[in-house]
C-alpha cells in the first residue's frame, strides 16, 4: 500500500473511530516505537505520549461528528524510501467548528507496511 494510502486510511481510522469509540484500528498504523508531541501556544512545554497512550480518553472527549482531514503541504523521503518526513495541516471539525494543527510525522516501513514513528502536532490558537 502507498504512503499516500495509508495516510488517508490512518485519518478514516479516526473518523470512524469517533464513531464508535474503538482505537484499535488507530493503534494499528503505529509503530510499537511511537513517540508523539502534542503542543499549543499557551503551554510552556509540550506534551509527550508513547505507543500505549490512552487513545480511547481521547475518542471518549468528542462526539461521533467529530472528524478529521489531512492537508499534505510537503514530504521528504528519507534513507531511501523507507522512511518519509510528512508535513501538512490537520483540521478537525469538533461541534461543526474547525480547528487547525501544524503537523509533522514521520512515517517508516516496518515488516513491509507503513507505521507512523513520530508524530508532531503544534494547535494554531
Amino acid at each position: 500500500m502507498s504512503l499516500e494510502n495509508t495516510l488517508t486510511n490512518y485519518y478514516n481510522s479516526w473518523n470512524e473511530g469517533f464513531s464508535s469509540k474503538d482505537d484499535a484500528k488507530i493503534r494499528s498504523y503505529m509503530s510499537e516505537r511511537f513517540v508523539g508531541i502534542f503542543g499549543y501556544s499557551s503551554i510552556e512545554m509540550p506534551e509527550e505520549y508513547h505507543y500505549n497512550y490512552d487513545i480511547k480518553a481521547v475518542l471518549n472527549q468528542y462526539n461521533d461528528q467529530t472528524r478529521k482531514e489531512f492537508e499534505i503541504i510537503s514530504t521528504m523521503e528519507r534513507r531511501n524510501g523507507e522512511n518519509y518526513v510528512i508535513v501538512g495541516l490537520e483540521t478537525s471539525y469538533i461541534d461543526g467548528t474547525p480547528h487547525r494543527a501544524q503537523c509533522m510525522y514521520i512515517w517508516e516501513r516496518e515488516n513491509k507496511e507503513w507505521k507512523l514513528l513520530r508524530e508532531f502536532i503544534e494547535i494554531e490558537q
